[in-house]
This record gives structure tokens, sequence and C-alpha cells, in this order.
């Protein structure tokens, strides 16, 4: 039964790839507004390596919060938090299956990207690696960024074009700023006169993450 409190939970997981327990990395894909889980999980056909395990949440009403992501916060709940909870049950499950967080990506488009980046910022551990396309941290300008703990020099991509018209510059750059104070290895590429999409240096630069994930 769907529960207006916690919208997104028992939504459907689509799976790829080995499962967590036999894979070397699992990804988390969050998928954008309007968009599916399945929509998501075909851009892990561009990744490289064949070994990771891709997990991917379908939100309730293909949306994980109805208003923009530089609303206020409190405007987009309880689909932030309950967002949030699909990911940590998520990594939960795989924990159970002994993939520790260092084992874990998060990946996220558009909105799932502002949802993957903020997920990281306030559980703050060192992951695998955090890609953000077309996306930033949540809240309004001036939203405090004084986020607890450290990545511990988690590999953290945001990309982004220089005018997206949902995803302002500033946000962009003020999330790299916050990433590099989390102890984050960031690498922030801004793309000139992109728009709202994902290109082929944004695939190419996440193999060449991955790759060194899987190496070490």
């Amino acid at each position: 039964m769907h529960d207006n409190r916690d919208p997104h939970a028992g939504q459907p997981v689509l799976t790829t790839g080995p499962g967590p327990a036999d894979a070397r990395l699992t990804m988390i894909l969050m998928h954008g507004r309007g968009a599916s889980a399945e929509d998501i999980l075909a851009l892990a056909n561009e990744f490289q390596p064949k070994d990771i395990a891709y997990l991917a949440p379908q939100a309730a009403g293909h949306t994980w919060y109805p208003y923009s992501f530089l609303a206020p916060i409190v405007q987009n709940e309880p689909g932030i938090s309950s967002a949030f909870g699909v990911i940590s049950r998520l990594i939960e499950a795989v924990r159970r299956d002994g993939v520790e967080s260092q084992r874990v990506a998060i990946l996220g488009c558009s909105q799932g990207a502002c949802l993957a980046l903020e997920y990281a910022a306030r559980h703050a551990t060192r992951y695998a690696a955090v890609f953000g396309l077309s996306g930033g941290l949540i809240g309004p300008p001036g939203t405090s960024r004084d986020y607890a703990g450290s990545l511990d020099g988690t590999p953290v991509f945001l990309g982004s074009s220089d005018v997206d018209p949902h995803i302002p510059l500033e946000r962009v750059q003020e999330s790299a700023e916050v990433f590099r104070r989390t102890h984050a290895n960031v690498d922030e590429r801004i793309y000139q006169r992109m728009g709202h999409t994902v290109n082929k240096d944004e695939i190419d630069a996440i193999n060449a993450i991955l790759h060194v994930s899987l190496s070490r």
C-alpha cells in the first residue's frame, strides 16, 4: 500500500550485472524527474567494466520530489527523505552481502544527481565513487552546508552545462567546493552550451574512475 509519508518505499528496484556479493563494485543508479529505472539502467550499458552490480530504484510517479531542487527543502518532503531511505536500504542490503561502502558507487542524473550528491554529503564515508550528472546539492541559495564527516578521498564527479536551464552553474561550483571540504577527490567539468544532457566525455570520465576503483 502506498505510504504518503514514505512514497518511494516498496517501489521496484531493477538490477543488471552480477549479484552484489559476486561483483567487485555495486552502483546505485538514481533516475531523473519523469524518467524511470529502465532509463537509467540503460546508461549502464555505456560503462565498460562488466563486473559491476547495478541497482536502479524506481521513484513513485516517476519523480523523487515535486519541486525544483532549489526550493525550500520542506516543500520537497517527504520525497527527499523517502529517496534517501531507498538509498540507505540498498546500501544496508549489500552490506549484509559483505559489500562495504568503499565498494559502493552512487550515480544520478538530473533530479537523481541532486539526490546522489546530497545523500553522499549527508552520509559521508568512503564510497567507491559518487557521480552527479547535471545536478547539485539540494536547497535554496544560502542553505547551510555544514556537513559532518569525511568522504575520505572518494572520487566525486560533477558534470554539467554552463547554461543548463535547471541547474545553475553557481550551484555546481558550490557543490564541488563543499565536496572538496569534505575531503573528496573532486573532478568538476563544466561543458560550454551543452544543455541538460549527458555527453561522451562524462561517460569516459566515469569509465576511467570505475577502472581505477576496480583496481584498488
